[in-house]
């Protein structure tokens, strides 16, 4: 899975986040195509909360163990 984000909190203002089959994850700066689009984000990270709003799965809450603040809009793609 490829996430293209673009927000604040994140290291750079747009940013692509490559998720590895094995589970690693790698961050690269700015927009790495092909982009094939599989739906549409934002994410509010207040604290540990984080709000999820998909529009493909929907709304979800999780709690993180850090403490960040972000907005972040994203497209998330296949590989």
């Amino acid at each position: 899975m490829k996430y293209i984000e673009f927000g604040i909190g994140n290291r750079w203002l747009v940013r692509t986040e490559i998720e590895q089959p094995n589970g690693t994850e790698v961050e690269v700066k700015g927009v790495i195509c092909p982009v094939k689009f599989r739906s549409l984000y934002v994410r509010v990270w207040l604290r540990k909360t984080v709000w999820i709003m998909d529009s493909q799965d929907g709304f979800k809450k999780t709690l993180k163990p850090a403490s960040r603040f972000k907005i972040i809009l994203g497209i998330r793609s296949e590989l």
